[in-house]
């Protein structure tokens, strides 16, 4: 049965309203417009707090509601008060864009604004919006008309049935015009007032559903189904919804997809060149096959060229299945089909085997094929119980060189493997092709249509083989499924799209307990230590000890963690007893993560008490006041701050829309090392993996090549230029087996990694680089090969919304209301990357655990003290200028440039007689060497490690033991002694620094707190007598006096220091006190 589509708007309060009634109160109601339908709630009377906890439901008729915004406004009820008309309270302007499905809402404040600059208004209303899916009302049944009585000569004749149509009423086309029908019968609301509810007979038909008015992160792909299969499943025809939740079911997803509709044919909207694209929604397929994709997508924005405009749908065709993809939706999603403009080209020889029929066999046969030296066999084949018919259905992919490359005959023959009765391999028949004559296929050209083949040679009469041959590239929408030569038909070769678990920080604050007695029985409640202990799954965090007098002991902490959804565990509380033996556990109470609420501000949720409960006996232990919360304002840190790919917060109705779109073309890389020894040969198997935001990709894996080709091409949506692409290179240790015995799979080793941050990347231009593969180990720094790139940044935003993102802070609001502690957010990013290494790596084909860790620099914390040293010679570096700068003043000072040195005395009595030309002087400065440097500025984007500043080619062995030692360490004793002597140097030099720095503070101190009474008398009286001059004198005088003074000439100075620095010097400080 169809389903409709609602959405639903929680009006549940709010706060500090502005007072309208002319009594210091108001009286407020809400009125919601969306798409055409108009709800208010009840009048909630001289209340400037008001609690309407009302829901206002409207029907989403078409998926171009959701391009529509919802308005709320807040109005004063006229009906209470002196006052003649509805006083405008307020509005909240959303776009339907910003609304999640049920399950992921939130309670949100927003600000309420005028309708105007003028317009004088407070408050905020308090909101939850999301939403969901219903199912219609069954038609009311139609009237049966009154039965006539027989007239008496007629009353034995027999009467004719009455018609089919009479008796059974016709049901709506589907559940979208049921919905729209019971939605205009439905009474007007509490309160509502007429006029307000629009009429829904008057609205007409909706325009062609189009990808224009999608939420964010949707898109559609099409897929062609044959008649028989969409009029067998009615429901598959119809289209999912536009942004489904990333946690839902696959039953759910399957229930959205039949809550759709198709609406009658009308115009189409205007498409620009750049927007012809198959709109999904709503396309009928006509005979000529799909097209393949001509652009670079994500697999949520998979679309398809030259079909955007409305074709009215022919009767009894089968409808164009559709699939809604979001890009936080979908765990795994498959690799997309896109025009590959950044890559080259690679042809392959496709070869599908579907089906046989006539084989005179009982068994499985198998299809062998042989091409320029290439010997493949299929898989068994399964036999259909239907049709009788050997089926196989898989394609086969072999590289070619050039697509006219004519030296190879193609060869299928299909065989029957041996069995227990039978020896040997039969052979039915084969079929011989000329590669000079297959067809040569490049997107959009449609899919080939496999044909019959009579298998000749085997002795079998009247036995078929349907195949289809061709030759294409990469770009085909067959070749990502199919078996490969590159990767030896590792079925764990594939190239994969994966998405990240959506990672939420969960807040519990331990306010007390109660009624908690001691472990010991008989024991004293006064100065009884008690200490809660929380967990969830691997994390483990632990409050203060708490001392109680009464049995009632009270913390006020808050414990973050890190949860993942889907949310299936349960945080444990545990209370201990803290005994000089050691703590001893008193209860339990378990908290299932289902059941706490998300916010996504920094507004109190409702606190609540759990219950401790002995986990042998069952008995009570207690209660503990506890208030939990999912905080969604958050941006949850999986990576370094510094290199974070994304910043946006974990709650989906406060993102921003996408500013442009990032996409990767992996070429492939040169002169790799070899990695490991397999029959007796240095040997290398790699593949890519990168990583942007909550998506990563994985290129195969190509076997057994120092120079392995990917040409794969990817896309990401871009919110933050100022983000990082990680891009890196491992070895896999699955696709082929090395010497010697092995028990477990080793772990992929690593190659090498490049970042790319976006904002050093010119808007629509393609980036084709070599980048270097670079590894730093305890042996040293290594060049293991070259990476070969292309990227391009194509801005969607119009410029001024992509300068204003550089105004807008890095991270998210609550990161400055409610801020976190460096080290507990490092704690934080460590379990957040645990989480999604193991998440990961529960994927296939999986993305191993020490992938992911070194993708997020999860190890980057470690004490390094070449790190140490090159963090230092920054420091210096920053500082160059300004020191630069010191040493030109004291070279002008010293009058070295006679000619320099009369300037600068103009350019000061310029200043100091017109002060307000100092300010667009230094502005005009910095603009020049802006301007200056414009000339020197980088042409391509440099890789993100550079090993001259990392001072990584000149580290010592012994420094790099010590960076990449364990911890605890495992080195032996005499070398963790040699490192802790030279530990301690180094402490004690920063000692000595921080000592003197400190002393130069304390002489500051010591001017004015009569320490030294002479030098504080001295000092006081001095600035008496300079307060004194600069009220007599001028200062433009005195500036000029004292510029002059300081750039006099050298005979007219002392070699002596100065009597102000050696007076400085005389001051006393504390450290005669340090013992």
């Amino acid at each position: 049965m169809a389903t409709v589509r609602k959405l639903v708007v929680e009006v549940v309060e709010a706060v500090s309203l502005s007072p309208k009634d002319g009594q210091g109160t108001s009286s407020p109601y809400v009125v919601a417009n969306f798409h055409g339908q108009r709800k208010r709630t009840r009048t909630a009377v001289k209340d400037l707090c008001p609690r309407w906890k009302e829901v206002l439901e409207f029907v989403v008729r078409s998926p171009d509601s959701y391009g529509n915004a919802l308005e709320i406004d807040v109005l004063h009820d006229k009906a209470h008060g002196p006052t003649t008309r509805n006083n405008f309270l307020g509005r909240v302007r959303l776009s339907s864009s910003q609304f999640v499905w049920k399950g992921e809402e939130a309670l949100i404040y927003y600000t309420l604004r005028g309708k105007g600059w003028f317009s004088w208004v407070q408050g905020d209303l308090g909101l939850k919006i999301y939403y969901t899916v219903e199912l219609p009302p069954p038609p009311p049944p139609l009237p049966q008309p009154p039965a006539e009585e027989p007239k008496p000569a007629e009353a034995d004749a027999p009467q004719p049935p009455p018609p089919e149509s009479a008796e059974q009423p016709q049901p709506p086309p589907d559940g979208a015009e049921a919905a729209g029908t019971t939605s205009e019968a439905t009474p007007p609301a509490e309160g509502e007032k007429p006029g307000e509810e629009a009429p829904n007979k008057d609205v007409p038909p909706p325009a062609p559903p189009s990808t224009e008015n999608a939420p964010p992160d949707v898109e559609t792909t099409a897929e062609a189904k044959p008649p028989e299969t969409a009029e067998a499943n009615p429901e598959d025809s119809q289209v999912p919804p536009p942004s489904p939740a990333p946690s839902r079911t696959s039953k759910e997803t399957e229930m959205d997809a039949a809550s759709q509709w198709v609406p009658p044919p009308s115009p189409a909207p205007s498409r620009t060149s750049t927007e012809t694209e198959m709109d999904a929604t709503s396309q009928w397929v006509p005979p000529p096959p799909l097209a393949a994709a001509s652009v670079s997508r994500t697999a949520s924005q998979v679309k398809f060229a030259g079909m955007n405009s409305y074709h009215p749908p022919p009767p009894r065709q089968p409808m164009t299945r559709t699939y809604t993809m979001d890009s936080l939706d979908s765990m795994v999603m498959e690799k997309e089909r896109s025009s590959f403009d950044l890559v080259e080209k690679m042809h392959y020889l496709f070869v599908r085997v579907v089906k046989a029929r006539h084989l005179p066999t009982n068994g499985s046969p198998v299809v062998k094929i042989v091409v320029s030296g290439d010997h493949v066999m299929s898989k068994p084949a399964r036999k259909s119980a239907s049709t009788a018919f050997f089926e196989w259905d898989q394609t086969f992919a072999f590289g070619r060189d050039a697509p006219g490359e004519s030296s190879a005959i193609l060869e299928v023959s299909v065989w029957d493997p041996p069995s227990a009765d039978v020896a040997g391999h039969k052979f039915f028949g084969g079929i011989c092709f000329d590669a000079a004559e297959i067809l040569l296929r490049d997107p959009p050209d449609s899919p080939l249509a496999p044909q019959w083949y009579r298998l000749e040679g085997g002795g079998v009469n009247y036995a078929d083989l349907m195949l289809a041959t061709w030759i294409g590239t990469q770009a085909d929408e067959s070749f990502p499924d199919a078996w490969k030569t590159d990767t030896a038909g590792d079925v764990n070769a594939r190239a994969k799209v994966y998405q990240s678990p959506k990672l939420w920080y969960l807040r519990a604050t331990v306010i007390e307990a109660q009624g908690v007695l001691p472990s010991t029985p008989g024991a004293a409640l006064r100065d009884t230590s008690f200490q809660i202990k929380a967990q969830l799954g691997f994390q483990m965090q632990k409050t203060k000890v708490s001392v109680a007098h009464d049995g009632s002991p009270s913390w006020n902490e808050d414990l973050l963690f890190v949860a993942a959804e889907p949310f299936g565990d349960n945080l444990i509380f545990t209370i201990e007893n803290r005994l000089p033996r050691g703590p001893v556990e008193i209860g339990r109470a378990p908290v299932p993560l289902m059941a706490i609420e998300r916010r996504v501000d920094d507004r109190q949720v409702a606190s609540q008490w759990f219950t401790f409960m002995d986990g042998e006996t069952n008995m009570f232990k207690g209660r503990v006041h506890l208030r939990l919360c999912f905080d969604g304002g958050y941006h949850l840190m999986d990576e370094a701050a510094h290199v974070c790919s994304d910043y946006r917060p974990t709650a989906r109705q406060l993102w921003k829309p996408p500013i442009g779109m990032v996409e990767l073309g992996i070429i492939g890389c040169k002169h790799l090392l070899p990695m490991k020894t397999v029959n007796g040969k240095g040997s290398t198997d790699a593949y890519c993996v990168a990583k942007y935001g909550p998506k990563w990709v994985r290129t195969r894996t190509v076997c057994d090549t120092l120079d392995p080709k990917w040409n794969e091409q990817y896309t990401w949506r871009v919110y933050d230029p100022c983000t990082v692409l990680t891009i890196g290179v491992f070895d896999s240790r699955g696709a082929s087996e090395p010497d010697g015995p092995l028990e477990a799979p080793p772990p992929d080793c690593r190659i090498g990694k490049v970042r790319i941050r976006i904002s050093t990347l010119q808007a629509n231009r393609v980036y084709r680089n070599l980048y270097p593969l670079l590894v730093l180990s305890n042996t040293g720094l290594k060049k293991m090969g070259e990476v070969e790139i292309a990227i391009r940044f194509a801005r969607t935003a119009p410029t001024l919304d992509v300068l204003h993102v550089y105004s807008q802070p890095l991270l998210p609001l609550m990161h400055h209301v409610n801020p976190l502690g460096v080290v507990q957010q490092e704690l934080l990013r460590s379990a957040a990357a645990r989480i999604m290494a193991a998440h990961l790596s529960r994927s296939e084909p999986p993305v191993k655990r020490e992938v992911v860790l070194y993708m997020l620099d999860a190890d980057s914390q470690a004490f390094s003290m070449r790190k140490v040293r090159a963090n230092w010679l920054r420091i210096i570096n920053v500082l160059a200028g300004l020191i630069d700068v010191v040493r030109w003043i004291e070279d002008t000072r010293g009058w070295k440039n006679p000619t320099a040195t009369p300037l600068v005395h103009a350019l000061l009595i310029m200043l100091v007689w017109f002060p307000d030309l100092i300010v667009p002087t230094i502005a005009f400065y910095v603009f020049v060497i802006g301007a200056w440097n414009y000339r020197f500025r980088g042409r391509y984007p440099v890789p993100h490690f550079d090993p001259r500043m990392s001072l990584a080619d000149t580290a010592d062995r012994e420094e790099l033991d010590e960076e990449f030692d364990q911890v605890p360490s495992k080195s032996p004793p005499e070398v963790v002694r040699v490192r802790y002597d030279k530990l301690r140097a180094i402490g004690a030099r920063v000692q000595t620094m921080l000592g003197d720095l400190a002393t130069q503070g304390e002489r500051v101190q010591a001017l004015v707190t009569w320490r030294d009474p002479r030098a504080t008398g001295i000092f006081i009286l001095l600035c008496f007598m300079v307060a004194v001059i600069l009220y007599l004198v001028p200062t433009k005088m005195v500036a000029m006096a004292s510029g002059f003074y300081y750039f006099r000439h050298p005979i007219f100075r002392d070699r002596m220091p100065a009597p102000a620095l050696n007076f400085f010097r005389r001051l006393p400080s504390l450290s005669d006190r340090m013992m």
